[in-house]
């Protein structure tokens, strides 16, 4: 096995150069051959310098509009190998819960979450965030029958191929849950699994999630996704 690491970045050179170390020993010690690859849209910094020193692949943002999911879209074309790992860099995700991510997808999973929401997960983020996001995991769980208790957060490990095989019609962070929904359309057979994990605050620079057009996104993806989801059921009545 061997694993595609992805970080989708915009003026994180503080946190690259601290995470970028750390995250090469990890991959490392677990032994499995890997990648790690930077997806950046047009950073103003040294992020690609930064990439440079630490000899990872650096790869500009391919999405016209520079969003979020044109990002991932951007990570996922350039992933090789057969897990694909995606963790925040700013360290609000930890880094050494990767190992655990790891051991339970070699178990046969196809899809690992990092997940706050699960028995031992916690979240140290903003009472507005909290609030908004366990709102739209409640919402996401019902309306589209989805079982993962946090279906919005980005600390994952995919099976690549799968990965590859969806369309993607996400703008913002809403790709999570629509990546999620379309894996299970795809293979009714498919297992997921949650590990606990913290979720803290950045340790570097600003977030760069708008609420408004979050906000927007969300409500427009749960529509297209129920649409979806009703049109599939048809084809199969």
């Amino acid at each position: 096995m061997s694993i595609s690491t992805v970080l989708l970045v915009k003026e994180e050179e503080e946190n690259l150069k601290k995470m970028l170390p750390i995250l090469k020993s990890i991959l490392e010690k677990i032994g499995e051959e890997n990648e790690i690859i930077i997806i950046d849209s047009k950073s103003k910094d040294n992020t690609q310098k930064v990439c440079n020193e630490n000899n990872v692949k650096y790869i500009v943002n391919e999405d016209e509009k520079l969003s979020y999911a044109g990002a991932f879209r951007t990570g996922i074309k350039y992933a090789q190998y057969d897990k694909f790992l995606i963790l925040d860099c700013d360290f609000s995700h930890d880094p050494n819960v990767i190992p655990d991510i790891n051991d339970k997808f070699n178990e046969g999973y196809d899809i690992v979450i990092g997940s706050r929401y699960t028995k031992g997960g916690k979240t140290d983020d903003y009472f507005l965030s909290k609030i908004m996001s366990r709102t739209l995991n409640l919402i996401y769980r019902i309306l589209l029958h989805i079982k993962p208790k946090d279906i919005s957060t980005s600390f994952r490990m995919y099976d690549t191929k799968q990965l590859k095989q969806i369309y993607i019609e996400s703008e913002h962070f809403e790709i999570q849950e629509e990546i999620i929904f379309k894996m299970i359309q795809n293979n009714k057979d498919i297992k997921i699994a949650e590990i606990p994990i913290y979720f803290s605050k950045r340790l570097y620079g600003e977030s760069k999630r708008d609420m408004i057009p979050f906000i927007k996104a969300y409500l427009k993806s749960i529509v297209t996704l129920i649409k979806i989801k009703s049109s599939m059921k048809g084809e199969n009545e």
